[in-house]
């Protein structure tokens, strides 16, 4: 009887920029949503969003939902905004957010940082000479 402690795998989108953060939880393939939660939702001020006290809330609330349905292990991919004018360093809730889901009980496997980076797409903006502060 090894059915007693399988791993069962999920995966934790956890985008976070200055202005949010949220964690959304879905099964290994990715392809089926298994909780969606972000700061706005547990915070009434629009500045505490991006805070790691929402980011904590968030990702408590996520992980019950996601315990409930049987998840008990999870892989952490990690966004910034990103692209060609976005930060490519993610917010404050990131950290944050794991902490949260590890200590709620999940196994943590992989942490991956899934920004996107342009290759040498679109011109940035500013001007030839950049911006002038």
């Amino acid at each position: 009887m090894a059915e007693y402690n399988q791993i069962r795998w999920g995966i934790a989108h956890i985008y976070s920029s200055y202005n949010n953060t949220i964690i959304h939880i879905t099964d290994i393939t990715g392809t089926e949503s298994i909780a969606r939660t972000s700061g706005g939702m547990v915070v009434k001020a629009d500045r505490m969003e991006s805070s790691p006290t929402a980011a904590m809330i968030a990702a408590k609330r996520a992980a019950e939902t996601a315990m409930e349905k049987g998840i008990n292990g999870i892989h952490v991919k990690i966004r910034a905004p990103g692209g060609h004018n976005g930060p490519t360093s993610p917010g404050p809730g990131a950290q944050a957010a794991v902490r949260a889901l590890s200590r709620m009980g999940l196994k943590i496997g992989v942490i991956e940082d899934v920004t996107p980076m342009p290759h040498d797409g679109c011109r940035k903006k500013g001007g030839k000479r950049g911006r002038r502060v």
